[in-house]
């Protein structure tokens, strides 16, 4: 089991109540940014009302944000002694993205590389572990399901070893996506992700206690045939639990007992203080389950467990250390440059339908089609946008807007806020409303 020490001391350590800290911690620096950087306000407008307000970024002479994938790719990033972003922005403009993602990989003269599925039911936290390893958000996350309607593609880059992760839409069944009139990508690019996957991580969402006991039989289905590709389990949200002790239960019915061959001891280890090394769940044993019993419901050849938090820092970092060290010597597939395969207008699109799952009841946000009208550069390097949400009802029109447009204010401010994060650089968005006819 690779990294026994650690897996099994995370484990033992989430059972008997050790948390790591709590979720902010990531946040924090971006508060910091404008006393940082010594900058004034800049604004961040929408459709209606007066502008809004948001940190500098970027330089007025830097349209790509200082430090840019494409300033880096062009050669003409400069050391910045009271910031450094290690993780690479994106492009603000699609063929600079575009160039960058088919420029041939700087890689260094040893180079290792994974591709890992990311595989799940619907909401059970794949977009927002994806983000956390990348380092930045890239994705749209949402309490609702389906956020994730295609596969989605980030790049991890350290050193010598480069991890692409494929952040796949949740698990659903035939029939669920012809009765609710789903896309066609929300089936089959899971799928077509695994045929070249060299891990799978299969995420399980622990504080569903609806779902929870066992994996879905389309992630079964999926495991099965393609058994030859290695895989993990996450057990995720275990922040949320309140019972500690169910953790052991949810293991055993989710691995039906086995872990990297070897059956699980019930018996429950003791570590006195969080960092200690603890003794091993696995005791050798043979493996005797059948590969296709229709009453299955946990998977018995997975090759480590981890529990984890999402939102913690501390434990995506191990994750993301566990994934580096299973990359096998082979050549990269990106420039180091690269941080997602997403344009920019599909990034922009995502996470103002982000906004609309989370902000709008029920079916609403589902009705809401997006067209971007203006995608263009601005003064001193400034992005604008502005794109028409058109809506079938008049009554969804009014939700939209929400009282004197205090809601499409909102939702303009926080997308607006995400994309000078993922771009490094001023953004104004501009959001209207239409009713479709």
């Amino acid at each position: 089991m690779a990294a026994p020490g650690r897996s099994g001391a995370a484990l033992l350590r989430t059972v008997l109540g050790v948390w790591p800290p709590g979720p902010d911690a990531a946040r924090g620096w971006v508060t910091r940014l404008p006393s940082l950087l010594g900058s004034q306000q800049r604004c961040v407008s929408c459709v209606s009302g007066p502008a809004f307000f948001g940190p500098r970024l970027a330089s007025a002479s830097r349209p790509n944000g200082q430090n840019s994938a494409l300033d880096c790719f062009l050669g003409l990033s400069q050391p910045d002694s009271s910031l450094n972003f290690r993780v690479p922005a994106v492009c603000m403009h699609r063929d600079e993205q575009d160039l960058l993602l088919v420029h041939r990989p700087d890689m260094p003269e040893n180079p290792r590389v994974l591709r890992v599925v990311l595989l799940g039911a619907p909401n059970a936290g794949k977009s927002t572990l994806s983000n956390q390893l990348l380092g930045r958000k890239v994705f749209p996350v949402s309490q609702k399901v389906h956020t994730t309607r295609s596969q989605a593609l980030g790049v991890i880059t350290e050193k010598e070893t480069q991890v692409i992760l494929l952040d796949t839409p949740g698990l659903i069944s035939p029939a669920k996506q012809k009765r609710h009139h789903l896309e066609l990508s929300l089936l089959e690019d899971p799928w077509k992700s695994m045929e070249s996957a060299d891990l799978v991580v299969v995420l399980v969402d622990v504080s569903d206690k609806w779902t929870r006991n066992q994996l879905s039989p389309q992630v079964l289905q999926c495991l099965t045939q393609f058994s030859q590709v290695p895989s993990i389990l996450v057990m995720n949200k275990v922040d949320c639990l309140k019972q500690k002790s169910v953790l052991l239960e949810l293991t055993a019915a989710l691995t039906e007992g086995v872990v990297n061959g070897k059956k699980l001891k019930t018996r429950q280890a003791v570590c006195s203080q969080r960092g200690n090394h603890c003794p091993s769940l696995a005791a050798k044993g043979p493996n005797t389950l059948s590969m296709g019993d229709p009453q299955r419901i946990g998977w018995p050849h997975f090759q480590e467990i981890f529990m984890l938090s999402a939102l913690s820092q501390e434990d995506v970092k191990t994750l993301k250390q566990y994934l580096l060290a299973q990359a096998q010597p082979g050549p990269w597939e990106f420039h180091s440059g690269v941080l997602t395969s997403q344009t920019p207008e599909e990034i922009c699109a995502n996470m103002i339908r982000e906004k609309l799952l989370e902000y709008l009841p029920q079916e609403v946000p589902y009705n809401v089609q997006q067209k971007t009208v203006m995608w263009e550069e601005g003064p001193n390097g400034k992005l604008m946008i502005e794109q028409k949400l058109l809506v079938p009802k008049e009554s969804h029109m009014r939700i939209l807007i929400g009282p004197k447009g205090h809601l499409i204010s909102q939702m303009a401010q926080e997308v607006g806020r995400d994309l000078m994060n993922i771009f490094l650089c001023e953004v104004q968005l501009r959001l209207s409303v239409k009713l479709l006819k």
